[in-house]
Formats: structure tokens, sequence, C-alpha cells
């Protein structure tokens, strides 16, 4: 089994690699650089600290949509062109594919991660892209493991990355919509009550990406090490259920 998730999540990278996504990384940088001190020249007061919050924010969400796109497009793929049955035509488990998978996903978000972090680098202090770019790394394995199952369930482009987005924005905000929907000031109609009910189910079952890979820590030197022991073990926790989600609809699919 270690043999064949290591030989499938080295065949993962290296599609990712012909696939020129490096390239893809580099239109990212160029971007991000040109964008934010485009922004910096207009700005009249803390030029550094909004040029580093564009560029932070900028290469997070490239991040997430970039991986998300290729995960989705990569497992779509494999499907439509009749690749995978003959993949697991070969001696290979279901579930030895779908790690595979998923190991090639997170390897290809510390490709991400790194590079990312290393441009943040240049602008904030070592240590706080450092926070930075471990949280963006956890963020990433979230969002592959994610997209690997709306994959799995739609067996289509936009279903699954329309899923992925709508699952990162809400995750993004919940914390948000959870502090208005407690609003002393709202009116306690039954409209709201239910509202606020639904928004604290998704509390407890969403993960809670605004604590993830925090611009602040960045612009103004606040993150610790210890801020990461709980995001860690968010990562580990989401990573094992929605693995475990997309093995059991793995195995019970007929190809």
């Amino acid at each position: 089994m270690i043999k064949q998730i290591r030989t499938i999540a080295f065949y993962t990278l290296l599609e990712a690699i012909r696939n020129r996504i490096t390239w893809l990384i580099a239109v990212v940088v160029v971007a991000a650089i040109g964008f934010s001190g485009f922004l910096n020249e207009l700005a009249l007061t803390e030029k550094r600290e909004i040029q580093l919050a564009l560029m932070a924010s900028f290469l997070r969400f490239s991040a997430v949509f970039l991986l998300a796109t290729f995960v989705v497009t990569s497992l779509v793929r494999e499907f439509n062109d009749k690749v995978l049955q003959l993949v697991l035509a070969l001696p290979l488990t279901r579930g030895g594919y779908l790690l595979g998978k998923l190991v090639g996903f997170t390897l290809i978000s510390m490709l991400f991660a790194i590079l990312f972090g290393l441009l943040t680098s240049l602008l904030a202090p070592p240590l706080q892209s450092a926070l930075w770019t471990v949280s963006l790394l956890f963020e990433c394995w979230i969002i592959a493991a994610f997209s690997m199952l709306c994959v799995i369930t739609f067996n289509q482009v936009m279903p699954a990355l329309s899923s992925v987005l709508g699952f990162y924005l809400m995750a993004r905000s919940i914390t948000a919509l959870e502090l208005i929907s407690h609003q002393p000031l709202l009116e306690k109609t039954l409209s709201n009550r239910i509202m606020s009910t639904m928004i604290d189910v998704l509390s407890a079952v969403l993960p809670h990406l605004d604590h993830f890979t925090r611009t602040e820590w960045l612009v103004y030197n606040l993150g610790s090490w210890n801020e990461l022991l709980p995001l860690l073990g968010q990562s580990v926790i989401y990573l094992a259920l929605l693995s475990g989600a997309a093995l059991f609809d793995f195995y019970r699919k007929n190809l």
C-alpha cells in the first residue's frame, strides 16, 4: 500500500509540473508584485503595510483557487478519459489510488505555500512569514481534500469547483456571520432564530478558515507558534473526515 501511494503521488506531482503549474505560479508572483506595487504608489501612508496586506491576500486566494482548479480538472479528466479504469485494472486498490492522489496534492500544496511564503518574506519579518507559510499549507490541505471529495461526488468540473469555492467562502466568513446573527439589536423573530441556528450548525461543522493564514501576522508582527497548534488540529481532523468521506463514496461507485 505504501509503495502504491508513493507511486501515485509521484506521478500526480509530475503531472502538475508537465501541466506547467510552475508557470502559473510565476504569473501569480509577477501579478502580485505588480498589483501591490502599483497600489503602494497610490498610498499616502503605511505604504509597506498596504503593499504587504494586498500581496498576502492575493497570494492566499490564488493558492487556493489554483490548487482547487488543478485537483478538480485533473481528477475529472481521469474519469472522462477512462484513465482511472485503466489504473485500477492494475494490482492497485482504490484506497491506494485515492490516498496517493491526496499525498500528491499535498506535495503540490507545499510548492504553493513555500514559493508564496518566500515572496512575503521580502516585506515581512522571517518568523511571521514562516507562520503564514505553514498556515497556508494547512489551509491548502483542507481545500485539496474537499476538492477531491467534490469530484468523486459530482464527476464534473463546474459543480465540483463551484462547491469548493462556496465551501471556502463560507468557511472564511462563518465567524463574522455567527457574530452578526447573535447581535442583541436583531429582532428575535422566528426567521431570525432559524437563521441563527443554521449558522451555529454551520459554525460547528465547518473549519474556521478565517483563523488561518492571517494577514495581520505579516503586517503587525502579531503571530506566534502557539497559534498554529489549533490550526494543525483542525487540519488533521478535517483532512481525516474528508478523506474518509471520499474513500467511502469512491468504494461504493461502480466504475
